[in-house]
């Protein structure tokens, strides 16, 4: 890459030099070249370069087989290397999402490419009744649910609290909170004992996030509803747990930060790098099977040191 002036400083990037140095304090690999896509959510088929989603190397062992899950925002980003695991484990999947049509043809293509069942359902989930919907095709479909995975949500850069609207506000709220509610709700009477729920959290929660503030409350609430319904359901054998990712390179990256500030991700890790979807969803496939059988309640934080949980 060639040393580019846009970069600004108040992101710590001084500058890149030929070789894709990028400068903050130490030095470290420019991976992602500066990128804005001005709607929410992202889409995937437009980042350069492309997410890694899939480790061809990975070997399955049927850990999932027979089992039907369902994931909020399964078009893209950590929704679509969850469901390419899910699917190599034997899973049959549902994967919601908004109306990012391309992505999720894609997703359902290499899902079905590695033999898995995949249904797509298109939607807003902030809508209760939405909720409503995917339980019943689920079941019309595949007759029973085991996973829940609440994955969906959007975040929106703000550099004051007083530029925060009502309007964002709420829409951060409904998405990232509300449409947890309704659809846990839904599903949770067609759980049976070693169900399990998983719901994606941040690494905001725990650090804080100056420009994310409505994003961070709504993620603190995730862990809040994580743990109390983890204790709730405990005596019937139905799982609770939480992903807290750190910075992970997906769609929702270049649909919130401005263009200069994408070079900067994931530096501030002890690994210096932003990770791939595909490095955090082994952590969501040993949830959903039975070696977490005794696992409820907790956080997983996958950051690349970033945060130590």
């Amino acid at each position: 890459m060639k040393e580019n002036k846009f970069l600004q400083n108040d992101y710590g990037l001084a500058y890149v030099n030929p070789h894709g140095i990028g400068y903050k304090c130490e030095s470290f690999q420019v991976r992602f070249p500066p990128q804005h896509q001005n709607r929410q959510p992202g889409m995937e088929y437009v980042m350069t370069p492309k997410p890694i989603f899939d480790n061809p190397n990975y070997r399955a062992s049927g850990k999932l087989k027979g089992k039907v899950a369902i994931i909020t925002g399964g078009d893209s980003g950590i929704g679509k290397a969850v469901a390419v695991l899910f699917a190599k484990e034997g899973a049959s999947l549902v994967l919601v999402y908004y109306d990012e049509d391309q992505d999720a043809f894609d997703t359902k293509k290499i899902v079905e490419y590695y033999g898995g069942n995949c249904i797509l359902i298109k939607g807003d989930i902030k809508e209760r009744n939405f909720s409503k919907r995917i339980v019943q095709e689920t079941l019309n479909c595949f007759g029973k649910i085991d996973i829940l995975i609440n994955n969906a949500g959007v975040q929106y850069q703000q550099k004051k609290l007083t530029d925060i609207s009502e309007e964002q506000f709420d829409k951060t709220m409904k998405t990232n909170v509300y449409g947890m509610f309704y659809l846990t709700k839904e599903v949770l009477p067609h759980l049976k004992a070693g169900s399990s729920i998983i719901n994606v959290t941040s690494i905001t929660t725990f650090k804080g996030e100056p420009e994310l503030i409505d994003y961070v409350t709504s993620k603190g609430a995730i862990v809040g509803f994580t743990r109390s319904l983890s204790t709730n359901l405990a005596t019937q054998n139905i799982r609770v747990n939480a992903v807290a990712p750190g910075v992970f390179w997906t769609p929702l990256q270049p649909a919130c930060w401005e263009e200069e500030k994408i070079p900067t991700l994931g530096s501030d890790s002890a690994m210096k790098r932003a990770g791939e979807v595909v490095e955090i969803a082994p952590i969501f496939l040993y949830l959903a099977s039975d070696d977490a059988s005794y696992t409820t309640g907790q956080v997983f934080h996958i950051n690349g040191g970033e945060y130590k949980g």
